[in-house]
């Protein structure tokens, strides 16, 4: 009896252990959903925090590979086969990388997903073999200032919102 109420308070402690540790994260777990059209769209994301720092092209380099987010790799659903900046894709779960730009922006669909989002050597994990699909957009300032990396889905696609910027990508 004592040894079965000792293994209960050890599993019940790692498992408060566990959820203090997750509610603590410097950039917490986030979600994005939203419909185009009658395609559903969810793009899950790790939300970090300006914190003072200068983001675009500091902590987040230009013209280099991001993974769109922190922690994990972002990653974007669609229910419905879709166009993503005029180019199809079809239904499925992707990773959802970018590489930045001062005016322009490339967004890559990737085809891997599950992964961590950086390597140990900080480059990230996305692997060009796997793009699916990579477009150009612009960015714009955005009407707001926005501590947290959010997402957003709307009626004309998906937009990324963080500090002062606003990375618009239009779904069809």
């Amino acid at each position: 009896m004592k040894k079965t109420a000792n293994r209960f308070l050890l599993l019940l402690s790692g498992l408060i252990l566990s959820s203090t540790i997750q509610a603590q994260r410097a950039s917490p777990a986030a979600t994005a959903t939203g419909k185009v059209k009658d395609a559903n769209i969810t793009i899950n994301y790790s939300s970090p925090a300006v914190k003072e720092r200068k983001i675009w092209g500091d902590l987040v380099p230009y013209d280099k590979v991001w993974r769109a987010g922190a922690n994990e790799a972002t990653t974007i659903t669609f229910d419905k086969d879709v166009k993503v900046e005029d180019k199809a894709l079809a239904a499925g779960k992707y990773s959802l990388y970018a590489i930045p730009g001062e005016k322009e922006w490339t967004i890559i669909i990737n085809s891997a997903t599950g992964q961590w989002g950086i390597n140990r050597d900080g480059s990230t994990t996305e692997d060009p073999a796997k793009d699916v699909l990579r477009v150009k957009v612009k960015s714009e300032k955005s009407k707001e200032f926005n501590e947290r990396l959010t997402y957003m889905v709307d009626k004309d696609g998906f937009a990324l919102y963080w500090e002062n910027l606003k990375v618009p990508v239009k779904v069809k």
